[in-house]
């Protein structure tokens, strides 16, 4: 008896990933109700959920609900179990409120390819080429509002926006060439990033992509972000404290590569669920990331030359990593947008006349009085061939053709019509104009060319790189 709770418990916890596991996008969805799967992964009161004459099904329900808690926040961390619910996590690193308060981050769309950011402060304002813009205007206002300029007659706006990871990548101010969100979301996608994982990060730089991190990771992972720049390192941990997210991060000032003191990520062996590495030379760090992924974690490596990347890959391999492989990611924006453009003009043109035509034609005429076929031929070849071949044509012609060319020597130039009623076309009064569908790229292409390289980690734990007797050094 004093052992049934922990069997009922282990049993219901195994029925729970059996479960999970279903839950397969490749797979048939089997629907089988049990008692265990009856909770779908939620809190269910054990009062009002069975009746109390029935303690196995009250025991089995309870170690569900435990089991979901353990998912979320994982075991023995005593948290409620009504906050398994989703409804406690609607947002997980924008604002709360939908209304501007002080000391909140704004994201400031000023044109189509420029954003600026601020902190609303009372009394403060925001200047730039559309105008002068009063923090006491931003405060209390909706995000996505337009705010007017108090000077140039008002004639200046900007739309106040919602902070997201994308729009402070695009807004900061860049310490260091940061990671646009292309790349930025291939690395998240590819290291299975999830929520409550345990991320390390080196070469913090301007915290781009360090938000995008925290973002998935939330809300109750961690991000430990190295930077052997003490103040850039310093300058990033201010920020994450302003945009409220300073709970997800911990900064390391630590050159991990070991050239400027001890290497390593600090952390225990098989202990981190994903590395990113965004260093100038990321070889020398894949041992350390090697002895603190788990077993079948991932690692990415950010190089902006291949070379970087070939000599990344040697290292992978020697550390135990699989499935390595090296891509590139490029953006490229269409602006699509309706277009009108005047059809081509189907008016007739005025006809003109050549009078030397006219008479050789009638000169061949009065000498051979050809009829049928043949005069329709010879029509059709003085209609279609030019004055100076004509001309050369005639003279292999017989005595009359002789005459016919002194006569076409002799004749006035092409003559023209004047212009009448008849032989003049009418524009339309109206040319008519066609909408179309266009798209045309973007001149310039946001980001600079880097390869990603990504790598799983294998079964078998690795040792740490000094006691191994591995070289952290660069090879010369």
């Amino acid at each position: 008896e004093r052992r049934l709770p922990s069997i009922l418990s282990s049993f219901c916890l195994f029925e729970f990933k059996i479960a999970y596991c279903k839950m397969d996008f490749a797979l048939p969805h089997i629907h089988e109700k049990s008692t265990a799967t009856s909770s779908k992964i939620a809190h269910v009161p054990v009062d009002t959920a069975l009746d109390k004459d029935q303690p196995l099904d009250d025991m089995l329900l309870e170690a569900a609900n435990q089991a979901a808690v353990d998912l979320f926040f994982g075991a023995g961390n005593g948290e409620d179990p009504k906050a398994v619910d989703s409804t406690a996590y609607p947002e997980r690193l924008t604002p709360q409120s939908e209304t501007i308060e002080p000391n909140s981050l704004v994201v400031i769309f000023e044109s189509f390819d420029n954003l600026n950011f601020c902190y609303a402060k009372k009394g403060a304002i925001f200047s730039n080429r559309n105008g002068h813009f009063h923090h006491d205007d931003f405060i209390g206002k909706p995000y996505g509002c337009k705010i007017r300029s108090r000077n140039n007659r008002g004639y200046g706006f900007v739309h106040l926006l919602k902070p997201t990871p994308e729009l402070w990548a695009r807004s900061l101010q860049h310490r260091t060439q940061i990671v646009h969100e292309l790349d930025a979301s291939m690395i998240v996608f590819y290291l299975n990033m999830r929520p409550n994982m345990v991320v390390c990060e080196s070469g913090t730089g301007s915290g781009a992509l360090s938000h995008c991190i925290m973002r998935t990771i939330a809300p109750k992972g961690m991000l430990h972000t190295y930077e052997f720049n003490e103040q850039r390192a310093e300058t990033a941990k201010v920020e994450f404290a302003k945009n409220g997210v300073s709970h997800l991060v911990t900064v390391h000032h630590k050159d991990v590569c070991g050239k400027h003191g001890q290497g390593g990520f600090d952390q225990p062996q098989a202990s981190v669920d994903a590395v990113v590495l965004d260093l100038p030379e990321p070889w020398v760090a894949v041992p350390y990331a090697a002895y603190c992924l788990k077993r079948n974690a991932c690692i990415a490596s950010y190089s902006p030359c291949v070379e970087q990347s070939q000599r990344t890959i040697v290292a992978l391999k020697k550390c135990g990593f699989h499935s390595i492989k090296t891509m590139e990611f490029r953006l490229k924006e269409f602006y699509v947008d309706e277009t009108e453009y005047e059809l081509p003009p189907k008016d007739k043109r005025p006809r003109v006349i050549d009078s030397r035509k006219s008479q050789l034609i009638g000169g061949d005429t009065s000498a051979g009085e050809d009829t049928g076929a043949e005069a329709d031929n010879e029509r059709s070849e003085y209609e279609t061939e030019g004055d100076q071949e004509s001309l050369l044509t005639a003279g292999t012609m017989e005595e009359p053709g002789e005459e016919v060319r002194t006569a076409q020597n002799l004749a006035p130039p092409p003559a023209v019509l004047p212009p009448s009623p008849a032989n003049i076309p009418v524009p339309s009064s109206t040319p008519k104009r066609k909408k179309v569908l266009v798209a045309r790229p973007f001149g310039t292409m946001r980001g600079h060319t880097a390869f990603l390289t990504f790598a799983t980690a294998g079964n078998k734990l690795q040792p740490y790189p000094e006691s191994s007797g591995e070289s952290t050094k660069t090879e010369n």
